[in-house]
């Protein structure tokens, strides 16, 4: 293996150089400069220290991202504990149920997550902190109450003067392959798998962001933080890489819609934007098409002479929509739909599609917008190696495989799902269709897993939702798809028994509808079912009599 540096020296180095910088602004609110972040971090650790808080044990955090949980995701690393990030989402009983399953010691709630959680079902936690002030919601034990009701005393006496940086000292992790943190696919019971993310896969992704992105992003430059920190995705690219390069972090701390994003562009003007596809698709369907979508805008597209010229124009009202200085877009988590892909090449418009997955940290594949190629999702990233187990790469899909420093431990308390992930070998199986072609640009064809992607980057197992909605009234067996932004749930319902309680194709229809909201009680905003669509003939299946889901997308 390749020298590793270690991850927390880093952070402690990008804390120093750059003290008196602005960190971590919560968008239309307070700005934490490095100095506040590492006074923040410094009262955490004090506070860890003298609760009994041990290296190694598990400290979870869910809540909106805010710059409270930036500084307290940072604390749990440089104290030496591992974190556990819980997307905010998720229901009371999946959090619980991870809370449980990571034997977190502690729990950081933001204020959503607070009213929703009951203590009871978290019986082995010794605490719940609230964000943003670090309050007590629930203390267990006397050591952690007397803590954080003595931590500004306990603060005063270590610093009596001031707090320096030269105060500023973190656990070393100096094992590549220490545990860093767990993130969880799922939140449901039976489906969750707890990704073990060691040192060397955070430090290997932001060393990749380095490689690519330091020569145009600079000390001070900012960036906002639309996905979810509790992903893989969001925190490497808009968290971790930008804070160790003295970068100043905005948090959309309310629900990212559109409009909000758009208008986060116009006043913070990021120097790099990373997304999933539907905000972009998004942005530019309500902000862009319909502005050249009209005669005479055809007209001019269609003179060769002009058409050059209406590019250019375009293209500069694009990159205005998202802020006018940043150097790229990288887009991934899912599918580009193709319409738009083809119209942002057709402006050269700065934009590149990555490739990456949980089980990575997450990056697997990149290109520069300059060189990438439309279609793919760029080829395989520094420190990493990438393959389609096909007889012909180029022209058969196979399994896009991939190794490397960015590749998990394996599954927490899941050996058997870590050895069907990882062969002897150390190639992680990605479950995802792919080609390759001869300059090495990856071509994703479809996925063997079926996971579909949130508009807000989280990801949605549908098999989950249809194992709930499977239970329900006269439902025989259901697909959840993705249409647009939305989900749709497609059931084959029990004609038989309809017809034995003389229900006819209108009391059918009700029946769906009262299945679907009550569904919808009990599911995560973003895996809401919008609508239910009747299907009148049992789903095709495969000899193994699992359905052929790839013909209902």
């Amino acid at each position: 293996m390749e020298h590793v540096p270690s991850f927390n020296a880093i952070l402690e180095k990008s804390i120093k150089d750059n003290w008196d910088l602005d960190a971590l602004t919560d968008y239309k609110g307070a700005t934490l400069q490095y100095h506040d972040v590492a006074r923040k971090i410094e009262k955490l650790h004090i506070m860890f220290e003298n609760s009994g808080v041990e290296k190694g044990d598990k400290i979870a955090l869910c809540g909106r991202n805010c710059a409270h949980w930036a500084v307290a995701f940072l604390a749990t690393l440089t104290y030496g504990a591992v974190a556990v990030p819980i997307l905010h989402e998720f229901m009371p009983d999946q959090i619980h149920n991870i809370v449980n399953h990571s034997e977190a010691k502690l729990l950081f709630v933001g204020d959503h997550v607070a009213t929703i959680i009951d203590p009871t079902q978290m019986p082995k936690l010794e605490g719940i902190i609230n964000n943003p002030d670090y309050s007590l919601m629930l203390s267990r034990t006397d050591k952690l109450t007397y803590a954080r009701e003595h931590l500004n005393e306990m603060f005063g006496k270590k610093y009596p003067k001031y707090f320096r940086k030269e105060h500023v000292h973190y656990y070393i992790d100096e094992d590549p392959d220490e545990l860093a943190l767990i993130n969880y696919t799922s939140g449901t019971t039976g489906f969750s798998k707890g990704v073990m993310i060691p040192y060397r896969a955070i430090w290997s992704n932001c060393d990749f962001a380095y490689s690519v992105l330091g020569k145009t992003i600079n000390r001070g430059d900012k960036v906002i933080s639309i996905l979810p920190m509790a992903h893989m995705y969001g925190m490497a690219f808009e968290f971790v890489f930008e804070f160790i390069h003295g970068c100043h972090i905005f948090y959309l701390n309310r629900i990212p819609s559109p409009a909000i994003i758009a208008q986060a562009f116009a006043d913070v003007k990021p120097a790099i934007i990373i997304a999933v596809p539907l905000v972009i698709e998004k942005i530019i369907r309500k902000k862009v098409f319909p502005k050249i979508q009209n005669n005479r805008m055809k007209l001019l597209l269609n003179m060769p002479v002009v058409n050059r010229k209406v590019h250019e124009k375009i293209c500069e009202q694009v990159v205005n929509a998202f802020g006018g200085k940043f150097y790229e877009v990288i887009i991934g988590g899912a599918a580009f739909n193709q319409e738009v892909e083809s119209f942002l090449k057709k402006i050269d418009f700065p934009y590149t599609v990555g490739y990456g997955a949980t089980e990575c940290a997450p990056i697997i594949c990149y290109a520069d917008w300059h060189t990438f190629k439309q279609g793919s999702c760029g080829k395989a990233a520094l420190h990493m190696k990438v393959k389609i187990d096909s007889p012909d790469p180029q022209n058969i899909p196979g399994e896009i495989m991939t190794k490397g420093l960015n590749v998990m431990l394996g599954y927490y308390k899941n050996e058997e799902a870590t050895r069907e992930a990882i062969d002897r070998d150390g190639w992680f199986h990605t479950g995802d269709l792919g080609t390759m072609d001869y300059e090495g640009n990856v071509f994703i064809n479809g996925r063997s897993k079926n996971m579909l992607l949130g508009a807000n980057g989280q990801n949605i197992y549908p098999e989950e939702i249809e194992d709930k909605l499977n239970s329900m009234t006269l439902v025989v067996e259901s697909v959840v798809v993705q249409r647009d932004s939305k989900l749709v749930g497609l059931v084959y319902p029990d004609y038989d028994e309809a017809k034995a309680i003389n229900l006819n194709a209108d009391d059918i229809k009700n029946v769906m509808e009262q299945n679907r909201q009550q569904l919808n009680q009990v599911l995560p905003a973003y895996e809401k079912i919008a609508e239910i669509e009747i299907q009148e003939k049992e789903f095709e299946k495969t000899p193994k009599k699992s359905i052929k889901r790839y013909m209902y997308q």
